[in-house]
């Protein structure tokens, strides 16, 4: 299972519509768009967790234009501890 991070997203994008583009690489096994939790909308940014494909989605969308803006993605970082 790989967690790809995806960014410059426009903001009206949805998890479905995520979910259908990397789908053309893999199986996608979730979606979670980042909202902003004073207005809950996009904040141009999410996650995709693949189960195989990940590694050809990275090359073949990395830079790929989507909706007019060109997405950023590669795999996910683990998630930092928080210091405080």
């Amino acid at each position: 299972m790989t967690n790809l991070y995806v960014g410059n997203l426009p903001w009206s994008t949805t998890e479905t519509q995520l979910k259908d583009l990397f789908s053309q690489h893999g199986e996608v096994t979730s979606v979670n768009i980042i909202q902003d939790r004073d207005t809950g909308r996009s904040r141009g940014f999410g996650f995709v967790e693949m189960e195989g494909g990940a590694e050809e989605a990275v090359q073949s969308l990395n830079g790929h234009d989507f909706d007019g803006r060109n997405i950023k993605v590669n795999v996910a970082k683990p998630k930092r501890e928080s210091r405080y």
